[in-house]
């Protein structure tokens, strides 16, 4: 058993970001695609506090929390966003959303 290192750090932010760009790619319910963007946060997370723990440097875990709490932000509004577009549209699929077409 090998110990933990950056490179496996990044090989689990890069499947992260793989992941969360197939989703909001490829997903019409904005449910999901608002969840894939929450992975892609998390991938950099991940980047920035394998970097912050190589370098033995704070910065990257310091601005890793601000991360979190922009997620949290708008995971918030989003939410809302999308619960008011509910009660609107009656839908969560992204492509019959269409309010701000003439």
């Amino acid at each position: 058993m090998h110990p933990i290192t950056t490179v496996d750090y990044l090989c689990l932010s890069a499947a992260l970001l793989l992941i969360g760009t197939v989703g909001v790619l490829t997903r019409r319910n904005v449910v999901i695609i608002l969840m894939s963007i929450e992975l892609i946060l998390n991938a950099v997370n991940i980047n920035l506090i394998a970097f912050s723990r190589a370098l033995e440097n704070l910065g990257g875990q310091i601005f890793a929390i601000f991360v979190i709490t922009d997620a949290v932000a708008e995971a918030a509004v989003g939410l809302g966003i999308l619960i008011a577009l509910f009660r609107n549209k009656e839908t969560v699929q992204a492509d019959e959303i269409d309010l701000l077409k003439w």
